[in-house]
Formats: structure tokens, sequence, C-alpha cells
């Protein structure tokens, strides 16, 4: 396999890597980053760790190029880490914050565990106050991960790489950092904006009791203020614009408790369903149909796999799509970090989210014959996908698994729910791990209210949620028949993936994967254009057709569906072609 570094990773620094504040919607004056060069061992399970075996780049995954390793931590292997750094305390606390480790970890600082977390997709924070010292600090972690041979969230990582499944990524692989706090410090802050009302409704959760003053700005002039009671205060605003990809407008938003102050951003906007001029369901936004013409989005790099060198890295890949005339990217069974949904709402692009599949290893029955045969995208397919008798034939036998999704789903949900631009939630893609697909979708409704669902993209549809939602590769392009009584979105939720290899970017020199070739850049976009304009277009007015996501934003290791390859470096059809091609398809 060929080695890609993307021209982020060639300006890499190993030192300090990824220096950028890591949650742009709670920002305190303290933070200490901690990414750069730890020592790690990968060692059995059985074998007792005498001594580290060399240096990695956190938070690189062992797996990748960037690392400096380029290791497989197998499911029998424990990822031993240490980190030695200098502090100083300045303040009542001490906070210690991971953006994702990948799966189980145990932490310790200077010798005393000071706690850990399950989990591949979610930050963690621990509290090290008692731990920390003045001067030379020691941090360890201790870190499993089951990757496929368990049945957590694992997103696509097998062992078994191959067409749409990609190598594993393990241990840290976010942002490590430390910050200081007082004593009555905020936790977390919750901010649902309703522009029918005109107000912004803000929740603060704290440590202690008291209140809290809060105050919405725009370049520096006061749009409102008021002071929490029972931790919530209702802002009422005037004068204001509303956020949307064509004008992405942010409104700051500062929170002072006792001596801790934070600052935050929000924008107005309201995401929901509705019926245009002619009574077809539309997804709208602020309260008018808008046509969603997006991409799916693996969020994977050639040499940082899960992650991205820079945060310069991020930003390309949403503005290039941007640029090509796109509105949306469909988060494709990953968590990304807070930066990139930052970038999303600040330069004005709509984001649809999917939960990150988990269960067992997928069973090819469910989720490719029966769909193949046409007997798993019905709406209301007897419920094959519900009750305790199928979860074998779902890859959901595991009751512990189970629990573990809805604990994620909530850890997502709160984690994502002030995030402007995430237009949609998507609990579960094509049969991967799907279970009780209406309780799924209810606990969605109850946790976000605020946004659309599509409860089962692609196939095996139990008719809630809001979207129809279909994937179609295969199958001559004919749009299938909306059920009689579903008066749901009709959305085309994956199609394309037209393929090409680029010589000099490409992984796999000896094989790849598409769902059609083609061998030159003209044929490629002689062929993309005619599926947009010839065959997507007249099913917007005619069939109703409301939402697009084309497969995809870039190559993946054998996979060479991308608009960009792997490595980012060639664009594969110019940014002209497509947004002059953009430019005609919607309402």
């Amino acid at each position: 396999m060929e080695k890609l570094l993307t021209r982020w990773g060639r300006a890499l620094d190993a030192d300090c890597p990824l220096n950028d504040y890591p949650r742009p919607q709670l920002k305190r004056d303290s933070f200490l980053c901690l990414n750069g060069r730890w020592d790690y061992a990968i060692l059995p399970s059985r074998v007792e760790l005498r001594d580290y075996q060399g240096e990695i780049v956190v938070p690189f995954s062992p797996e990748t190029i960037l690392s400096g390793v380029e290791r497989t931590v197998e499911p029998t292997d424990v990822l031993y880490y240490r980190r030695r750094f200098e502090f100083h305390r300045s303040n009542d606390r001490q906070l210690l914050h991971f953006g994702a480790v990948d799966y189980k970890c145990e932490v310790c600082l200077n010798g005393q565990k000071v706690g850990g977390h399950v989990g591949g997709y979610l930050p963690f924070t621990l509290d090290v106050t008692d731990a920390i010292l003045d001067g030379e600090n020691e941090l360890t972690l201790r870190v499993t991960d089951p990757s496929e041979t368990g049945t957590q969230a694992s997103g696509k990582q097998t062992s078994k790489r191959g067409q749409i499944w990609y190598s594993r990524t393990s241990g840290i692989w976010q942002t490590v950092w430390l910050e200081e706090v007082p004593e009555k410090h905020v936790e977390s802050l919750r901010l649902t904006p309703d522009i029918d009302e005109n107000t912004l409704t803000v929740e603060v959760k704290a440590t202690g009791t008291g209140n809290a003053k809060v105050m919405a700005t725009k370049d520096g002039a006061i749009l409102a203020k008021g002071v929490t009671e029972n931790g919530r205060v209702v802002l009422r605003l005037t004068d204001y614009e509303l956020w949307s990809p064509e004008n992405p407008c942010l409104y700051d938003l500062n929170v002072e408790y006792g001596d801790d102050v934070v600052t935050s951003y929000f924008g107005m906007r309201k995401f929901s369903v509705g019926k245009d001029d002619k009574g077809v369901s539309r997804l709208m936004l602020n309260n008018r149909p808008y046509f969603h013409n997006g991409l799916l989005d693996q969020g994977y790099w050639s040499d940082g796999m899960y992650t991205a060198a820079s945060d310069e890295a991020l930003i390309y890949d949403i503005q290039t799509m941007k640029d090509m005339g796109f509105n949306m990217l469909r988060k494709h069974i990953k968590i990304e970090p807070l930066r990139w949904y930052y970038h999303c709402d600040r330069l004005g692009m709509l984001v649809w989210q999917d939960m990150v599949n988990g269960g067992g290893e997928v069973n090819q029955l469910t989720a490719a014959i029966l769909p193949g045969l046409g007997l798993g995208t019905c709406t209301r397919a007897g419920n094959i996908s519900d009750g305790e008798k199928n979860y074998k034939l779902f890859s959901r036998a595991d009751r512990f698994g189970r629990e573990e999704y809805y604990r994620d789903a909530a850890g997502m949900i709160d984690l994502l729910y002030n995030t402007v631009s995430l237009a949609l939630w998507v609990p579960f893609n094509e049969g991967w791990g799907q279970f009780d697909s209406v309780k799924a979708f209810e606990f969605f409704r109850e946790k976000d209210p605020t946004r659309s669902i599509d409860h089962a993209s692609g196939w095996h549809d139990q008719g809630v949620g809001d979207l129809n939602s279909f994937h179609i590769y295969f199958t001559p392009f004919v749009f299938p028949k909306h059920h009689k009584g579903d008066d749901r979105v009709v959305a085309l939720t994956e199609f394309g993936g037209y393929s090409m290899q680029t010589k000099g970017h490409v992984f796999n020199t000896q094989k790849f994967f598409g769902y059609r070739k083609y061998s030159d850049p003209e044929k490629l976009w002689r062929a993309v254009r005619h599926l947009y304009l010839d065959r997507i277009k007249p099913l917007i007015a005619e069939k109703g057709l409301s939402a697009l996501v084309y497969t995809e934003v870039s190559d993946v290791e054998d996979e060479t569906n991308g608009l960009l390859t792997f490595d980012r470096e060639v664009v594969k059809i110019s940014v002209e072609r497509l947004r002059e091609m953009n430019r005609q398809i919607g309402f």
C-alpha cells in the first residue's frame, strides 16, 4: 500500500500538533495543549509493561503515518501511553480533557488513578486537582480496543480492510488538554434558538449554586442580556439576521458565573418539515422549503485516518465542497472534533449527523442480499429490524451493545446540540446494527425535538421519522414509488459513487472499489453531469425529491469514489464545473 501524505501532514509540527482551542462553544482563557510527542508501547495483554518502545505523536492513532508508529493494535493488545509535562497551578480546580480515545482507557496522573472512559467517539473530562503537582507531572494511559470483534460503536473500522471498510484506528485520536477553573464553574451550555418567538433559551449547567449573567452580542454591541433562574434564561432578540448556508451569521455569547467567564456563540435558525406551495413535503430552513444538496463525508485522511493534520485541513474539505456548490455534508458514522462543526457553522455548511454503527459483524443477508432483492427498502417492511427474535439477524444480540448505543447516542446529541449547522440526525445506516428502530427514533425526537430525523438511511425503513430515505447505486435509476399514506420527505440519501483512480494519489495500486468506474476526468465529469442534470433534476419537481447525498467527498483507501483524492492533492472534477452544475439543482 502506498503512503500518501497530505500537504498539512508534510507541514506538521510534531511537538505540538492541533494546537487550536478544541471546544469553541465553551471557551475559557485557560488552555494547556498536551498534544505532541508521548512515549508508547503496544503489548499483548498477558505481557507486563516494563519499558516503553518509542515515541508516538498524539493525537494520531498508532496505525497512522502521522503518529510515527504505523503499528496495528490488535484486540488482544494493550496500548500504553506516557507524557511528562510541566505545570504550575493558578486556579482552584484542574480539569484534564480527552477529545476521544478508542475504546476503553484507564488514566493515571503521577501514579494515581484519576479515572477512565469507555467509548471511542465522545469527549470526557477528569478532575485531576488532587493528583496534579506544581512542577513535573507524569500522565499515563492504558488503552484496549476490541475494534470489530466487539459490539461497541466502531464505524467502518475492520481488520479485513477493503472496498467500503477501512483500517482500524485505536487509542487517542483527538486533542488532550488541561484547563483550570474556579471551584464554582460552568460545566455546559444548552442553546435553543426560536425564530418564531424571537428568543434564545440558554440553559447553564454549573457546579455549586447561584445564577449566571448571560449576554448576547454582535461585534461588541449588546443584543440581549439576562440572568439565569434555576439555570435557565430566555433572551428576547430583535433586529437579528437568520443563519443559512448563504448567510452564516453567528452571534457571540458571554456567560459569567461567579469568577468563571466563558464565551460561546449561536445562530438564529430553524429546521423543520413542511409543505411547499404544491402540497409536497419538504425539508424547511427558517420556515421555507430548502433543498439539501450534499455529499457523504467519511472524515478519513490518508496520513491521520480519523484525525486531520490541522485545522486548515478540516477547513479545506468544507470550503472546497461549498465552492463546488454543495450546501450539506452527511457526516458518515463518525463524530468529528468540535472544531469541524464550528467551521461548518461559520462557513455555512449544513450537517447531517450519523450515529456511529455498532453491533457484531454486519450480516450480509440483511445488509446487502435482501435490499438487493428489493426486500429491505419498503416502508413498514414488517418491522423486520424490531423485536427480540430479530436482534441476531441484525448483529444486535448483545444486550450490553444495545444499551451502549443509547448511552452513546445521548452523549452525541448532548455534545452536538448547540451546533448551528446541524440539521438532521441519522440513527441507523443500511441495517448496520439496526434494532428497535421506532424506539430509537422516539429517543432521538425526545432528546432533540428541534431537528429532523432520518431514522433508517437507505433501507429497512419502519415508516417513522421525517424522511423516506433511499440509497440507489447499482439498480437502474428509477425513483421508488412513494407508499400510500406516507407523507414524509423523499430523500436520496446515498447515490453516485462514481470512481476514478488518479495515478500517484491512490492508496491501493493493485485494485480499487467504485460503484461505476471511469478511466479519465472528462468521462467522469460527463457521467456526473448526466446523472445530476438528466436523471436527478427531473425528480425534484416531478417526484418531490427534497435532498441528495452524493458519494462522496474524498477517496478512502481502496474506495476511490471521491471528488478529491485521498491525500486531497487532486480535485477530480473542477470546482467551476461542479458549481455551475449545482446552480441548476434545487427548487
